[in-house]
């Protein structure tokens, strides 16, 4: 059902159970897939791909123009929205700036109110982002994360899968799986509330354990430590060697615990 005060091109795909709501504008280049909600004041543009049973809240606007002032707005580009994900209002999702890439938002994720997801950013399935959080160009986030409200990360940032961010934290370097931060960069131990959450066993929660108090016990290069600790018995889990890893790439340096 599309309102009669819409605006949509003929040339966008939309599946014929789709909703549109009242002023809202969707753009020649754009799909929306199955079930999904366009309320009121939405303005879906060109490059905007948006899956099954979603929903996009008042004055959202999906696949604006990234906020590069290099890029070359004739470039065509995308923003892809998984499937059941809820985008509350006045939030943005803005377009890649590299030629047939997108910025990707996964599957079952829940953005709150005002939230901004910048240019080629890539987020996980199953994320929870607090009103007014902003996501600079290129940042990745894991699975199964949770960022607070207020939450500020710098570009080309990466986040872990299964991270708790509090509010108004402020993130400058990557933080690594399964851990909590706090304030600026600040590691506050690992989010042992959302691995109990997610039914992770007691052999790999201390398995992290021994992986988290090993890396900020002895001293060195982050990547050097990891590689060791790969190697060693108590190490061998599936999480504990996706926290490990997480170290052996990576350009911005890692969140550390205060005083470390």
């Amino acid at each position: 059902m599309i309102h009669p005060t819409a605006i949509v091109s003929p040339k966008a795909r939309l599946a014929s159970s789709v909703e549109v709501g009242a002023f809202s504008i969707i753009e020649d280049d754009v799909e929306v897939g199955e079930r999904t909600k366009i309320a009121a004041h939405v303005i879906l543009r060109n490059g905007a791909r948006i899956g099954d049973d979603s929903l996009i809240d008042s004055n959202s606007v999906i696949s604006g123009l990234p906020q590069d002032l290099g890029f070359n707005p004739e470039e065509v580009t995308y923003a892809r929205i998984g499937n059941r994900v809820t985008i509350r209002e006045g939030s943005t999702v803005n377009r890649s700036t590299r030629v047939g890439e997108a910025t990707i938002v996964g599957d079952d994720c829940f953005f709150m109110a005002v939230t901004h997801v910048a240019h080629d950013c890539v987020v996980g399935n199953n994320v929870i982002i607090g009103n007014n959080t902003l996501l600079a160009g290129h940042v990745i986030v894991g699975k199964d994360t949770f960022l607070g409200g207020a939450v500020g990360v710098h570009q080309f940032c990466r986040i872990g899968e299964g991270c708790m961010l509090g509010g108004v934290t402020t993130i400058t370097k990557d933080v690594p799986p399964y851990a909590m931060a706090a304030d600026r960069n600040r590691y506050t131990g690992l989010n042992l509330v959302g691995l109990r959450r997610r039914k992770h066993t007691r052999e790999a929660i201390m398995s992290l354990k021994f992986c988290f108090h090993e890396m900020h016990r002895r001293m060195g290069k982050s990547s050097l430590i990891a590689e060791e600790l790969l190697s060693h018995e108590s190490a061998q889990t599936e999480e504990a060697r996706n926290f490990l890893t997480f170290y052996l790439s990576g350009k911005r340096g890692f969140i550390r615990p205060k005083g470390d």
